[in-house]
């Protein structure tokens, strides 16, 4: 793939750099704050971009803005966020959007290099990859809606995997289930949630959204 990369600090700007070249991508641009990414993108399309949410000059959302600026100029264009810290105004605001193509991980996560390779590469194939913290305290701040009250144990854990993005047959070897089990109870999240066979829309992260409205 074709990978812009945006990065304060230039060692870890780098070091992704230099292991995303190993790994057989193309690394288009790597630039350190957030407007510099907007002309690095309008300049040459990559297929995806890979950004941290504080940059200068204020440190606070600057990639992050310039992220969403990039979905709403060039939707072709993957992207991925890297955030020290679960940021959760951050990854609401990025997940209740378009999340076809869209990734939020800790910074944590990219010192798992397997863990972010394989994250790259769902967003980079259009689909979808939340940190599994991120997921976690999202969900843990929307229990006071009730809905969770609605599913199982294993529902929920069914759930926290659908939302970061992994398919049946993922979430089957990870929880140790058949895929048939695992579909049985996707569609009993689906249901209980009220989420509809609606096209053009992930159902998967739909039923993390249906706590965040």
């Amino acid at each position: 793939m074709r990978v812009t990369l945006a990065e304060d600090s230039t060692l870890l700007r780098e070091g992704l750099a230099r292991l995303l070249v190993e790994e057989g991508h193309d690394v288009v641009a790597a630039v350190g704050d957030g407007d510099a990414l907007l002309e690095a993108v309008a300049a040459d399309q990559p297929d995806i971009v890979v950004a941290d949410v504080r940059m200068p000059p204020t440190h606070t959302d600057e990639g992050l803005r310039a992220a969403l600026e990039i979905r709403r100029r060039w939707p072709s264009v993957r992207v991925l966020v890297l955030s020290q810290y679960v940021e959760k105004k951050y990854a609401t605001e990025l997940m209740t959007g378009d999340v076809e193509g869209v990734g939020y991980l800790l910074k944590d996560r990219v010192a798992q290099v397997a863990d972010f390779l394989d994250a790259l590469e769902r967003v980079g194939a259009g689909g979808a990859a939340f940190d599994p913290e991120v997921v976690r305290q999202l969900l843990a701040r929307t229990t006071r809606a009730d809905p969770l009250a609605k599913l199982t144990p294993r529902e929920r854990e069914v759930l926290e995997h659908m939302a970061q993005g992994y398919t049946n047959a993922s979430i089957a070897e990870a929880l140790f289930v058949s895929q048939s089990a695992v579909e049985k109870h996707v569609n009993a999240v689906f249901d209980k949630l009220g989420l509809s066979h609606t096209s053009g829309y992930s159902r998967r992260v739909l039923a993390v959204l249906r706590f965040l409205s």
